[in-house]
């Protein structure tokens, strides 16, 4: 637990802070609005530095499909800047506040600069890929005070360093973002989604991978368990979204509803009913976690996903939902030792990686919340967090313990 907050109004006054941190070798946990705080593991810091004041768009260029917003704007202001000339943020990324605030969800969304920290994509990254992708430029403050910025404002952009990439799914453990610049898409005018019945799990994954592969180039594939009863789909339930002009969507959904219907009742959504639901999986509602349960992402090759969710279903009720055609697992269930051990052990079996996502501070403090890197990949992220943060102030033990 923090018992100090510090509130830099400006990038200037942010500098100063670290430099005063890192003269006294002070550690500070480094947040937005604090909507992911039981994320990974607890930050060992009494204090804590927020850049919730550094808000703002401060580019914003639609014919050129950039975006540019101080790192503590909130995403739905973002997203709301963007629907309104008919652009998006193009990996889709989840507003998770909900899964660890319900009750602030809207008093305290989440940030721009803590989505692109965790490097959170939805379910657009089969189809465009990751956060990581999309931010053509950064500002950011290290761990020495020091002001940096990489990248640009052009989509073409060869400049120095690719420090953009490096710090998208960071943490925060190597710099404190200040501003990103982020591409943007035309929003698309249509959408539809083909839903399938399915018997069980490794039935639904290959309905999915049919579809992934068909010419009809769906934009999301994910499977519910549960189905969506509020919308008529009982049992396990594959989803294909399908996103373009409407002529396009139409046929397209046709088309892949005939080529699937051998594999059980076919169900079209048309938009009005496909685009909340996609926003439901975007944000990992259906799986309906409870505030006392623990949350796990595990991702695997989708031929593997059956498996693992058969195995943690023995070893605990586990609540599931498969995302990015299989690839990516959410899991909820009891947050203990034992529940994370067995996460851990699926995702090993199958050659994937796990994440910790929510949890209470004891287990998070005691546990591999992320998968130990091997020993060459270790010692150069031990030098890149030296040459960024050698005092090691920002963020210290987020990821891995003594990091």
């Amino acid at each position: 637990m923090t018992d100090g907050l510090l509130s830099p109004a400006t990038e200037s006054e942010l500098a100063g802070i670290l430099r005063r941190a890192t003269a006294g070798g002070e550690p500070l946990a480094i947040e937005g609005n604090g909507t992911k705080r039981a994320l990974l593991r607890p930050v060992q810091a009494a204090r804590t530095l927020t850049v919730r004041h550094l808000t703002g768009i401060t580019l914003y260029r639609p014919q050129e499909l950039i975006l540019s917003a101080r790192a503590g704007t909130p995403l739905p202001e973002i997203e709301a800047a963007l629907a309104e000339k008919g652009q998006y943020l193009i990996a889709e990324p989840p507003d998770t506040t909900a899964l660890f605030e319900a009750e602030a969800a809207e008093t305290r969304p989440a940030t721009i600069g803590g989505v692109v920290a965790c490097n959170l994509s939805g379910p657009r990254r089969i189809s465009a890929g990751a956060m990581r992708d999309h931010v053509m430029g950064v500002r950011l403050v290290n761990g020495q005070g020091e002001v940096v910025h990489s990248g640009g404002r052009v989509l073409k952009n060869v400049t120095g360093l690719d420090l953009c990439k490096l710090l998208t799914g960071s943490y925060g453990t190597l710099g404190v973002l200040t501003e990103v610049t982020l591409k943007v898409l035309p929003a698309p005018p249509d959408s539809a989604t083909v839903a399938v019945s399915v018997r069980d799990l490794a039935a639904g994954v290959r309905v999915l991978s049919a579809g992934l592969g068909s010419p009809f180039g769906p934009s999301g594939a994910a499977l519910l368990p549960g189905g969506a009863p509020e919308l008529g789909l009982q049992g396990p339930t594959a989803l294909l979204r399908l996103e373009d002009f409407s002529d396009s969507v139409r046929y397209r959904a046709e088309s892949l509803a005939a080529r699937l219907g051998r594999e059980g009742d076919v169900t079209l959504l048309e938009a009005a009913r496909s685009v909340p639901l996609w926003r439901a999986v975007r944000d990992a509602a259906p799986l309906g976690a409870l505030p006392e349960e623990a949350i796990w992402r595990v991702s695997v090759r989708p031929s593997a996903a059956p498996g693992v969710a058969a195995s943690l279903s023995r070893a605990f009720d586990a609540k599931l939902l498969l995302d990015w055609g299989g690839g990516l697992l959410w899991i909820a269930g009891p947050a203990e030792a034992a529940t994370h051990a067995a996460v851990m052990a699926a995702a090993r079996a199958a050659g994937g990686t796990w994440t910790l996502f929510r949890g209470p501070d004891g287990l998070r403090a005691s546990s591999e919340v992320l998968p130990p890197e091997p020993a060459p990949l270790a010692a150069i992220s031990a030098r890149v967090k030296a040459a960024l943060d050698p005092r090691g102030v920002l963020n210290p033990g987020r990821m891995h313990a003594g990091l």
